[in-house]
């Protein structure tokens, strides 16, 4: 790996953040979260109130045991428009819009960074050997290592399904760009140079909001002057300290975001998370499409002083029509299909709750033994049955950096693991890509 692959995962994350280091009029975020308070007030005497439900059981039982310390940097950190990096999480109030689906990744569980069980631990340059008190030592089945699939009962029937894009250029405006800066309480013209949209100074005196010129015109809003990390001029350290703001209150502030840009929260299905020893609390709105999430969420962080940070895809989702769609048994046949590369996107569920440690290195006293001639040579091979498939929407970007939502197969193995495939059939896939 070269330097900055070695880097640590959430100094890398850092680093990418165009808006670090920026510093919202005064008192914006106190009036958010007024009016979401009042929102919700209002809703609420009027027998309406948002379709909350605490999954905070659920979400302690599925709490992950497995994360390995080189892996987890323990906070959140927004990453743009792809969400949010996370550790061990704790509550989770989901707004349930119509019960969606999960998300479907098309990326292996490595390169998407997040689940709903956690951070992902990044791939090693070999075989990561892993244990616990009730599982002995095993090799984790990266989705690029050597997996042997079975399945049985699966469907041989093919069919159509819908398919999406991101349309960032219709909504790479001034007047958008305006109404998002107007939103969050940063003042200032829109600007468009060097291939971004920005508002607000970018010298970290006040809220700043910027506007990539991608597939879903990813955004990023940021008020360092009230975010928990930002230390006082002339401090080296600071520890954050304060209340956690609430479940409720972290949501109903990402409602009244979305609906200040005309967007319907009744499309979305709204989650929140923080983690063990946190200051501040996240809220996702996931776009729910046919029944199904999509993985392209809208994430704000809120502190006890307000929310200081926000992103998301501001480019609108358009219908593409019905794409031709394989059937469970081919697509179940393209996770053995180089082509394809069969992606882990979910742990199994043993290494999810079990509490796994690495294995103790204890140093050697001599070298290994020579190979005894006609040995066999390890090359190990995982068994993975496939008990269930579903059929879902998972985000697909283009060499020229749009972005379709195309129908993907999950297929869930017998251990609680994930794996996903792209379900369009060859004819509409173009395997010369430029």
């Amino acid at each position: 790996m070269n330097d900055d692959e070695q880097r640590d995962p959430l100094d890398r994350l850092r680093a990418a953040d165009p808006a670090a280091g920026v510093e919202a009029r005064d008192g914006f975020a106190d009036e958010v979260v007024a009016r979401a308070a009042a929102d919700t007030s209002a809703d609420s005497s009027a027998g309406s109130a948002a379709p909350v439900t605490d999954l905070g059981a659920e979400r302690a039982r599925r709490r992950p045991g497995w994360l390995l310390a080189a892996a987890v940097a323990a906070s959140l950190v927004v990453v743009g428009a792809a969400g949010y990096g996370i550790g061990s999480t704790t509550g989770g109030a989901t707004n349930l819009a119509d019960g969606a689906a999960p998300p479907v990744s098309l990326q292996s569980g490595a390169d998407a960074g997040i689940t709903e069980q956690g951070m992902m631990p990044e791939p090693s340059t070999g075989d990561l050997r892993m244990s616990s008190p009730d599982m002995g030592g095993m090799i984790y089945p990266y989705g690029g290592g050597r997996n042997q699939f079975s399945a049985s009962g699966l469907s041989t029937s093919e069919g159509t399904a819908a398919a999406y894009g991101f349309d960032a250029r219709a909504a790479s405006a001034a007047g958008t760009i305006a109404g998002l800066a107007a939103a969050l309480g940063v003042e200032g013209t829109p600007e468009l140079a060097n291939g971004l949209w920005t508002a607000g100074p970018q010298d970290g005196t006040a809220p700043s909001l910027g506007v990539s010129l991608d597939g879903t015109l990813g955004f990023w809003y940021s008020d360092p002057r009230i975010a928990p990390w930002q230390c006082a001029d002339g401090a080296e350290t600071c520890e954050p300290s304060g209340d956690i703001p609430s479940e409720q209150v972290a949501i109903d502030a990402l409602r009244s975001l979305l609906a200040s840009t005309g967007r319907d929260p009744a499309g979305y299905e709204f989650t929140s998370e923080t983690w063990d020893g946190a200051v501040t609390r996240s809220a996702q709105a996931w776009p729910v499409v046919d029944g199904q999430r999509i993985d392209q969420a809208w994430t704000v962080e809120l502190s006890n002083d307000g929310m200081f940070s926000a992103s998301g895809a501001l480019a609108e989702l358009v219908p593409l029509g019905d794409y031709p769609v394989v059937s469970e048994q081919e697509a179940f046949d393209r996770l053995s299909d180089p082509r394809f590369g069969a992606q882990m996107t979910t742990l199994p569920i043993d290494l999810r709750d079990a509490p796994v440690t690495t294995d103790e290195w204890v140093p050697p006293t001599e070298p290994p033994a020579a190979p005894t001639p006609g040995a066999a040579v390890s090359w190990t091979v995982n068994d993975v049955e496939i008990v269930e498939a579903r059929l879902g929407l998972a985000s697909q970007w283009q060499p020229d950096g749009s972005v379709v939502v195309v129908p993907a197969y999950e297929f869930t193995d017998g251990d609680g693991g994930t794996w996903s495939v792209i379900a369009v059939a060859d004819a509409k896939l173009d395997f010369a890509g430029e």
